[in-house]
């Protein structure tokens, strides 16, 4: 249960254990490259990501106005994915609920659910015979040996860091956060609204921080790290 005085939501987390995994892919985009190894203190990550329904108590709770999409036809049921928020928006929701996004190595290590190297969150097998015209109900796809669900398929998850295409050749071997300045932040996981949206676990995708898109939504984390910068001003009152 996280938590905000008399206002809370029912999260479920999973312990990622501290220690190293492989990041990266060989057969990515530049971006993706090289394949490195990374150590992680001991994290948590939610089982799924953020709905509608747990969105709409910080809404009626801080007086916010709707994020765009909230009541379209095909995105406004209460357990499908909240999408179409900023990552000013999502880093605070997840400081209002004392939480966190999760860092772009932290994403992809729960992501492989301690299967280095293998192409998707569940594997190396073809991709599920599915195509969604909106965001599916969350744990709509298959779950990775974590628990995991919805890595792929759903939507774009903000992470924490800004994003450098190059940032892998100078990445800290502990604790990667990211570049400490940029233009766009991380985000993670294939979404419905592409031709194929089941993204292998290491790509990586980035937006402008203030733009808000049909299928970007965000997975909370918590743990020991430090948590993103609050942004400059908070989302707009109604």
């Amino acid at each position: 249960m996280l938590r905000r005085g008399l206002h809370y939501i029912l999260v479920d987390f999973v312990a990622i254990a501290a220690g190293p995994f492989t990041m990266g892919w060989t057969g990515g985009h530049p971006g993706e490259r090289p394949v490195h190894e990374v150590w992680l203190s001991a994290f948590e990550i939610a089982t799924a990501p953020v709905t509608n329904a747990e969105w709409r108590v910080w809404l009626e709770a801080a007086g916010l106005r709707p994020p765009p999409f909230w009541r379209a036809p095909g995105f406004d049921a209460a357990e499908q994915p909240v999408v179409g928020i900023s990552w000013d928006e999502a880093a605070a929701f997840a400081a209002w609920v004392g939480a966190r996004l999760p860092s772009e190595a932290e994403w992809e290590k729960a992501a492989r659910g301690g299967r280095d190297g293998a192409r998707y969150p569940w594997g190396d097998a073809p991709p599920p015979a599915a195509r969604f015209t909106a965001p599916p109900r969350v744990r709509s796809t298959p779950p990775n040996p974590l628990g995991l669900h919805d890595l792929a398929g759903v939507c774009h998850e903000w992470c924490a860091d800004w994003y450098d295409e190059g940032y892998y050749r100078i990445s800290p071997a502990r604790d990667p956060r990211g570049p400490a300045i940029g233009t766009r932040r991380v985000s993670r996981g294939g979404a419905w609204r592409h031709a194929d949206p089941w993204s292998p676990v290491a790509h990586r995708s980035s937006l402008p921080p203030h733009l808000r898109y049909s299928d970007y939504g965000l997975r909370l984390a918590r743990g020991p790290q430090t948590a993103p910068a609050a942004p400059d001003s908070a989302p707009r009152r109604s």
